[in-house]
């Protein structure tokens, strides 16, 4: 005391241990309210545990995706912690009303929402892509030219495994704002294929014997919708028939049934004597080409 009674100015040391007497005095009174701010903090805490498993559970008997239910158990942990918050905060400062400190609140996150605006669309974009499931983890989809399986769905972005195996990270805001193709919103998708056959061949037949070689495929779903061949267009050497059936919905279904297709109706035409013609091409000349003799000599060279 003799020590701090030589550094500290005459008179000065009363007003500083009565301050430092108010602070304790104030500390002891505020303990009350810390313990309550407390077990608000903590009834929050349960609160936020309690509704996580609510949610499990209720997302687990409606089937629904693992992320979708992660979106909702952090859209209920961020009302929680907002509401306990505030509470404890006007709890351990009386002065602070809940209007005052939302309106601090906001004006922060206007503040913050200009510093990631990026990502908070990105974040808002994942909620409702997860929200309305337009798409589903294994779609194909094709969106600006990323084309490929979907293998997650997180807040910020979108995986895509591409067919050549590369992996491609879409940003939602991306995926939400452009035009989306689900490739695979349902079973079944329509493959075309053009075929010709030579002009001095009958088309109806053409067509019968085109249709009955598509119908014999096994991947072709004629159950689902009929086989259609139309005569499409004179070609260049040929009458071109567009030919439409249905079969799975997947890339790899596409590619394989068009490859039995070709082979089946190739077969077919050939059975039935139809010709597929090659190109022809005609050369006209405007004067004769003179044509000289060659001498035996000549032609051994």
């Amino acid at each position: 005391m003799e020590q701090i009674t030589e550094l500290v100015p005459d008179g000065a040391l009363v007003p500083l241990l009565d301050q430092v007497n108010g602070w304790l005095q104030a500390a002891i009174a505020a303990l009350p309210r810390l313990g309550i701010a407390l077990c608000v903090v903590l009834l929050t805490a349960l609160a936020v545990k309690v509704a996580h498993g609510i949610i499990r559970r209720i997302g687990s008997r409606a089937r629904m995706r693992r992320n979708l239910i992660d979106v909702l158990q952090l859209l209920s942990s961020v009302t929680f912690w907002l509401i306990g918050g505030l509470i404890a905060l006007t709890v351990v400062f009386p002065t602070v009303t809940p209007a005052r400190a939302l309106t601090t609140l906001g004006l922060g996150s206007v503040a913050i929402g200009f510093a990631f605006k990026d990502t908070f669309e990105n974040f808002l974009a994942g909620i409702l892509i997860l929200l309305r499931e337009p798409f589903q983890i294994e779609d194909y989809i094709h969106c600006e030219g990323v084309e490929g399986q979907i293998e997650a769905i997180t807040i910020r972005d979108t995986h895509i495994r591409q067919t050549d195996g590369q992996l491609v990270v879409v940003p939602n805001a991306e995926l939400f704002h452009n035009p989306v193709t689900v490739r695979t919103d349902r079973d079944v998708r329509r493959a075309t294929l053009i075929c010709g056959v030579a002009y001095g061949e009958n088309v109806d037949d053409a067509r019968e014997v085109i249709e009955a070689a598509v119908r014999k495929v096994d991947l072709v779903r004629d159950d689902v919708r009929d086989i259609q061949v139309f005569a499409k267009a004179f070609g260049a050497s040929s009458i071109d028939f567009e030919i439409t059936w249905w079969t799975g919905s997947r890339p790899v279904d596409i590619r394989a049934s068009r490859d039995q297709v070709v082979a089946s109706v190739k077969a077919a035409l050939d059975e039935a004597g139809i010709e597929i013609p090659f190109p022809y091409r005609t050369l006209t000349v405007n004067e004769p080409i003179p044509v000289a003799p060659v001498r035996g000599d000549q032609a051994e060279r």
